[in-house]
C-alpha cells in the first residue's frame, strides 16, 4: 500500500476570505456585555449628579472612579486588549500613551497651580 506524498511546499492560495492576522474578534455577548456596562456606568454619574445623592466634594471622586472603570470595560471589550503574547505591541503603546497624557496633565496642573507664586512682584493682584 503506497501512501499519497505529502507536497513538498503549502499549495494553499489565501483568498479574500482567509483571515490568518490572529486578532482577536469579539461576539455579540462580548460587545452586547460591553455595551450594557458602559451604559450603566454612564447613567450611575448621571443620576447621582442630577438627583444630587452626594455632595460636590464626594461626587467628584466617585464620577473620576466609574470613568476609570468605564475605560478598562473598552478597553477589554471594545478594543480586546488583555495580558496575551499577542497583545504585547498594542498594551505597551498603550502604556506609553498613558505614560505621555500623565506627563502632560500632571505638568499643566504643576504650573497652573505655582503660577500665582512664580509672578513677577508687579504682577501680583491687589486685593
Amino acid at each position: 500500500m503506497s501512501h499519497p506524498k505529502k507536497p513538498e511546499h503549502d499549495t494553499h492560495k489565501p483568498d479574500a476570505h482567509d483571515h490568518h492576522d490572529h486578532a482577536p474578534h469579539g461576539t455579540v455577548k462580548s460587545y452586547l456585555t460591553g455595551f450594557i456596562l458602559s451604559v450603566i456606568l454612564t447613567a450611575i454619574p448621571f443620576a447621582l449628579t442630577m438627583g444630587h445623592f452626594l455632595p460636590a466634594s464626594s461626587l467628584v471622586p466617585v464620577i473620576v472612579i466609574l470613568a476609570v472603570v468605564q475605560i478598562v470595560v473598552h478597553l477589554y471589550f471594545f478594543l480586546h486588549m488583555n495580558a496575551s503574547s499577542s497583545q504585547v505591541w498594542n498594551n505597551a503603546a498603550f502604556v506609553f500613551t498613558v505614560l505621555i497624557v500623565a506627563i502632560l496633565i500632571v505638568g499643566s496642573l504643576w504650573v497652573m497651580f505655582h503660577l500665582n507664586s512664580n509672578m513677577m512682584p508687579g504682577m501680583m493682584p491687589t486685593e
